[in-house]
This record gives structure tokens, C-alpha cells and sequence, in this order.
């Protein structure tokens, strides 16, 4: 019996120390405190613009020659925006007579926005509103029947200018 008693009273004391350290390494619990994180962001409007080139091939006085060129406007959603197509580089070029130039000879055509021919290219600009994803414009070109200039290379550069 007195064994008992020692190996309980033992026991006892052993798990009584064993809580104490317990107890003794736990961390305080007591109250919390927390924050925000403010996230932001500025969406900064913009536009970008890419071109097809319009390649006419091998022009002959005796028929008009045609080809179209696509203009991709791009810009972020809800951004208004227009673009125009300027005079190009020919000597004397206006938007309503553009000049393809080799050297001093000019071969003039024009750059319409509907497929007769009918209407110009350049005169009213463009409306774009941005969706975020390319919107397409074709743009017909014609080098009208009987220019009768020397032959060779003519070229001439256009520049679509998107405001916004």
C-alpha cells in the first residue's frame, strides 16, 4: 500500500510538472489588432495603330488599278479616339490627290473609304471607340486608268495619326 501511495504521489508530481512547463512555454493569448492594405491602380488612357501595306503590283494605263490597305486601331475600353490618313510624301500631294513619286514623275491615286471609290479617304476623320481590342478599317486605293507616266518603281508613304 505504501508503495502505491509513493508511485500515485510520484505520478502526481510528474504530471503536475509535465502542466507546469506546458503552461509555462505557451504564448500569452490576448487581444488582436488589424489593418488594411489600400490596393490601387491608375488605367492611363491609350491607343496604338498598325498598318497594312497597299501594294498595287504592276500598274497598266489601260484599266484603273485597285488594292485595299486594313488601318488596326487599338485602344483601352471606353477611350474616344480618331485617326486620319495625311496628304503622304509625294511632292504635291493632297488628300484628295495623293502622288506616288519616282524621282520627279508623280502617278497620282487616291485612298477612299468605301469599295466604288467614291469617297475619300481623309477629309473627315475616322471615329474610334476603344474596346480594348483592334478595330479594323479598310481603306480601298485605286490609281484611276490612263496615267500614262514613265515606267519604273513609284512609292509613296502614308501616315495614319490616331488622337485620343
Amino acid at each position: 500500500m505504501q508503495f502505491t501511495r509513493t508511485v500515485l504521489s510520484r505520478l502526481f508530481a510528474a504530471v503536475l510538472g509535465i502542466m507546469a512547463l506546458g503552461l509555462a512555454t505557451s504564448p500569452a493569448r490576448g487581444a488582436t489588432a488589424t489593418t488594411t492594405v489600400a490596393v490601387t491602380a491608375a488605367v492611363q488612357a491609350t491607343c496604338s495603330v498598325t498598318a497594312t501595306a497597299m501594294t498595287f503590283g504592276t500598274y497598266v494605263p489601260t484599266g484603273a488599278s485597285t488594292n485595299t490597305s486594313t488601318i488596326s486601331v487599338s485602344c483601352t475600353n471606353g477611350t474616344p479616339a480618331t485617326f486620319l490618313l495625311n496628304a503622304g510624301s509625294g511632292t504635291g500631294a493632297t488628300v484628295t490627290n495623293r502622288l506616288m513619286q519616282n524621282g520627279t514623275t508623280m502617278l497620282p491615286y487616291g485612298l477612299f473609304s468605301n469599295s466604288t471609290h467614291t469617297t475619300n479617304f481623309g477629309l473627315t476623320p475616322t471615329t474610334v471607340n476603344g474596346t480594348g481590342s483592334a478595330v479594323v478599317t479598310t481603306v480601298y486605293g485605286q490609281i484611276p486608268a490612263a496615267q500614262f507616266v514613265a515606267p519604273g518603281s513609284y512609292t509613296d508613304t502614308i501616315t495614319a495619326t490616331v488622337s485620343y
